[in-house]
């Protein structure tokens, strides 16, 4: 496919039209595409994750991994520290026997993470096979039905990804390659240039992708960017993305988040758009998972709420997602998808990256999915029963707001 130049995407991002770009929702519908795209693999594939469990699903991912470096094909994987520490022995062997290439970011070592260094995680969920196909998204490598902390789930997790080729997918392999050779580096290893013979790999790779999108007259292209965070270039990059696109919103904002717990910027912008007549809804979690994220995400509520804001709380199981639809009925679409979480550790800290898409029939599939989860398996957040809240609940919440704030003041960081 002939790339098309880049243009500025709004907000200053660069941002290009020679994108195709599918929508997935939770690991039914990602890990079989992933699957697939790694046994058709020829030269490499570079994944990186949170968490990679092998119960369930999880175990298929693993075992495509495996198959794809048994017949060749250059295989890392890197997985975070603390979202899955080391892998499970028997695993370990297994991926090392097969030729998987794996790597630990940020060990916690003896003192944990009492050190506060060790806050910043590789939350990303990216994979990259051949240089050609990308998949991003808020996914974990962890079966939709199980948690590794409470167990069988009742209903799926509720989660987005997408599958996307086009210009992103070269910026995405970048900076996974940037990560990979810094990790290695470490070791003593220095060479970074992708070997001959791969390189030509992907040159075939492509020439099969380009082919197979020649016969299938596959659908018009799409304008769409990578938005990266990390802790070097991009410090603020997802947050900008999301403030100004809510800045430009005329008609709607939907935003569904796992972990909510917006800036003072952030906020704002939500309520002035609320106050100009734009209809703002969020969907975000209604299940006790953690402490933190779910005390502290209720302290912000009551202005949101009384700006006329709209809130749902996800009852059904485990809202994952993170992603964001903005006028998607109107002139000017916007959609993200992606790993960012709207919270402190998301946005100052965490290592994260997000599709953003402007085209309609991409923003409509997404709004789709979220009004409907809204609609049946959301429960609407009444003003008069937030503010009536037992005071035991209220209690926990400002315990675990203030907890957060100080870590961020132990982190110097301001939000």
């Amino acid at each position: 496919m002939k790339r098309k130049p880049s243009v500025p995407l709004r907000g200053g991002f660069d941002f290009a039209d020679d994108h195709q770009v599918r929508l997935l929702q939770g690991a039914q519908e990602l890990f079989p595409a992933l699957v697939e795209a790694m046994d058709a693999a020829l030269s490499d594939i570079q994944f990186e994750t949170y968490i990679f469990d092998f119960t369930g699903a999880g175990a298929d991912v693993a075992q495509a991994l495996m198959r794809a470096a048994q017949r060749g094909v250059r295989t890392q994987l890197v997985v975070d520290g603390v979202g899955t520490g080391a892998l499970p022995a028997a695993w370990a062997e297994r991926l090392r026997v097969a030729g998987v290439q794996y790597r630990v970011y940020s060990p916690l070592g003896t003192l944990g993470l009492l050190l506060p260094h060790r806050w910043r995680r590789l939350h990303r969920k990216l994979c990259v096979v051949d240089g050609c196909v990308l998949f991003c998204g808020g996914i974990n490598v962890l079966d939709d039905f199980h948690d590794p902390n409470h167990g069988a789930l009742d209903a799926p997790r509720f989660d987005f990804a997408v599958r996307a080729t086009g210009s992103l997918v070269a910026m995405a392999s970048e900076t996974m390659d940037q990560l990979w050779w810094r990790m290695q580096a470490v070791q003593g290893v220095r060479e970074r240039r992708l070997p001959e013979a791969l390189q030509a790999l992907r040159a075939a790779s492509a020439a099969r992708h380009a082919a197979r999108a020649a016969e299938d007259a596959a659908p018009p292209t799409m304008r769409a960017a990578l938005v990266l965070r990390d802790n070097v270039r991009h410090r603020s990059r997802i947050e900008k993305a999301y403030r100004r696109a809510i800045g430009a919103a005329r008609h709607e904002v939907i935003i569904a988040n796992a972990y909510f717990m917006p800036g003072g910027k952030l906020r704002r912008a939500l309520v002035l758009a609320a106050r100009r007549g734009v209809r703002v809804r969020l969907l975000l979690q209604g299940r006790y998972e953690y402490f933190m994220q779910y005390h502290a995400a209720r302290p912000v509520y009551g202005a949101l709420l009384a700006a006329g804001v709209e809130i749902y709380e996800y009852a059904p199981s485990f809202l994952h997602a993170k992603v964001a639809v903005i006028d998607a009925l109107g002139e000017h679409p916007w959609a993200t998808v992606g790993s960012s979480n709207l919270d402190p550790l998301s946005l100052l800290l965490a290592r994260e990256a997000n599709v953003v898409v402007e085209d309609a029939a991409f923003a409509t599939d997404l709004r789709q999915r979220l009004v409907h989860a809204m609609q049946h398996a959301g429960r609407r957040m009444d003003p008069a029963r937030y503010a009536g809240r037992p005071l035991r609940q209220r209690v926990l919440d400002r315990v675990a707001y203030g907890l957060m704030r100080l870590a961020l003041w132990v982190t110097g960081k301001t939000y």
